[in-house]
């Protein structure tokens, strides 16, 4: 696809952050920021398992004022309180860097139990229109302008029973007009009932339900999508579907598409130009780890770790298993895993979110992962007198983790230099990442599954300036998704995808604004 590039001046940082003889790393500042939110994941006692895979949200310029804004997705209600349903929020960024709840006013409050969101420009009129996946039914709102939005799903024909995890948008026949892929997870209804080794009540694991069918929307250009999951082939492979990513894997200018699949082989599927996917995830070398075993494949980075100017995936799994790096070789991809910390130490956690960031400005990508178990952990035990909410977190909380590359694809555990970002234990699920206050670097926004939201300022030590960038389809005057953008700094080459696929739940950020390095 083609673009057009709008390069932002290397200049001096909007609002200073600095704070000399203070902490540095990554500091947590979601009340000081007004970002006051609890998710609810609807508990009372029956372990349904939503409860244990929301929440996810994103982040982006709602209202078009050049900032970035905050949209957390929310749950289910208890069952005794029906009648207060908690609903998605929306926190706006105010000119003095403060946010502001504008539910109510951007009409973004959806009251469904929330899982993901995705972000495109679906009619292409210059603006970010927002999906967002339900266990039950989805939602898809076009934004209006200055902040509005309008719940158009039925109209649009988007309308399917079961439980959808992450979401994306990419042009997949190329026609100008962004479609639609809706990842799915299992079908568990009837509900069952699951223990653990000491016969306590707990989360029912994957293996216990079928898989479901995702979904591909194609948009029709005048408001309208059409089911193309059977005519793309995709309805021939059900999964267990937790995370997604679109770009061009095979190298032949057609997105595809890879799905991570919860405990089964993960899926690639190669667009052949002609409306039709086949998988190959088994040729180009994802299907499974390097010893042929599928994981509990849940959240996805896509980026250029090792500077190569390719395309990896990094793939975060359950507790015991490793989180699995996949790096472009030829034509396919390969396990890497083995050469990088980052999938030793990932082994007595479980990861959900996850992106690639140049979090210290020296122009690699460096890594940073949230984790939360979604099986009691071995040693926990009841804490007399506590709330079911803090049971959940005793029981299922865990430190988040973070690394820094070397420079060549090698990443090395930083949570010691990281402030905040690795040292609470919460169940955390989202993971966003986006310059909110405007210095130049990239913060993180973490939602967390029955817990408040986190927003960690950016402060670590930068080496460098900065340069913003907005790929524009000079056709079609949108964000050019799927398009990728090549820096050349001095004998080095820097490239980064222009993304909108929001796995769930994991890396949800602005498709609008690019960070990497400038040389001076």
């Amino acid at each position: 696809m083609a673009s057009s590039l709008l390069l932002g001046a290397c200049d001096a940082p909007k609002v200073a952050q600095e704070n000399p003889g203070q902490q540095s790393g990554f500091i947590e500042s979601a009340a000081q920021l007004g970002v006051v939110y609890n998710h609810d994941a609807g508990l009372a006692g029956a372990y349904r398992m939503p409860e244990s895979i929301g929440a996810g949200l994103a982040v982006f310029d709602h209202d078009g004022d050049g900032d970035l804004d905050i949209y957390l997705v929310n749950g289910g209600a208890r069952e005794t309180a029906q009648s207060n349903a908690p609903v998605n929020r929306l926190f706006s960024q105010q000119t003095n860097g403060q946010f502001v709840d504008r539910t109510v006013e951007s009409g973004l409050g959806d009251g469904g139990y929330g899982m993901g969101t995705a972000l495109g420009d679906l009619d292409n009129d210059g603006d970010l229109d927002l999906f967002v996946s339900n266990y039950g039914a989805d939602v898809l709102y076009r934004n209006d302008g200055s902040g509005r939005f309008t719940d158009i799903s039925e109209a649009a024909g988007i309308s399917a029973p079961g439980w959808s995890t992450s979401a994306c948008f990419l042009d997949a026949d190329l026609d100008g007009w962004l479609d639609l892929y809706v990842t799915r997870y299992v079908d568990d209804g009837p509900g069952r009932s699951c223990t653990d080794s000491a016969g306590r009540a707990e989360y029912c694991g994957p293996n216990t339900y079928r898989g479901l069918q995702d979904l591909l929307w194609r948009n029709l250009g005048d408001g309208r999508f059409e089911s193309a999951g059977a005519a793309s082939g995709m309805d021939r492979a059900p999964g267990k579907g937790l995370g997604v990513v679109s770009a061009d894997f095979s190298g032949d200018g057609w997105p595809d598409i890879f799905v991570a699949n919860d405990g089964e082989k993960n899926h690639m599927w190669v667009n052949n130009g002609e409306g039709f996917f086949e998988d190959q995830a088994l040729l180009m070398g994802v299907a499974y780890n390097a010893f042929g075993k599928p994981e509990a494949s849940m959240g996805i980075a896509l980026g250029d770790l090792d500077g190569n100017l390719g395309l990896d995936l990094y793939v975060t799994h359950l507790v015991r298993e490793t989180n699995t790096l996949y790096t472009s070789v030829g034509n396919g991809m390969q396990d890497s895993t083995g050469r990088n910390s980052a999938g030793a130490d990932s082994m007595p956690y479980t990861g959900f979110g996850t992106v690639f960031l140049d979090a210290d400005q020296d122009g690699d990508l460096d890594l940073a992962v949230a984790n939360g178990r979604v099986t009691r952990a071995e040693t926990s035990s009841p804490v007399q007198n506590s709330s079911v909410d803090e049971a959940f977190v005793i029981d299922y909380g865990e430190k988040n983790l973070f690394y820094l590359n070397e420079g060549d694809g090698r990443l090395v555990n930083a949570c010691a230099s990281a402030g905040d970002f690795c040292k609470a234990a919460l169940v955390s699920r989202g993971l966003a990442r986006g310059d909110l206050d405007g210095d130049g670097d990239i913060d993180l926004v973490i939602s967390n599954a029955n817990g408040p939201a986190r927003l960690y300022r950016n402060d670590l030590p930068g080496q460098g300036a900065w340069l913003g960038i907005r790929a524009i389809d000079p056709l079609l005057g949108r964000d050019a998704i799927g398009a990728t953008i090549e820096i050349q700094l001095g004998k080095r080459r820097i490239m980064r995808p222009v993304e909108s696929c929001m796995p769930l739940p994991t890396e949800v950020y602005s498709v609008l604004v690019s960070r990497t390095r400038c040389v001076t």
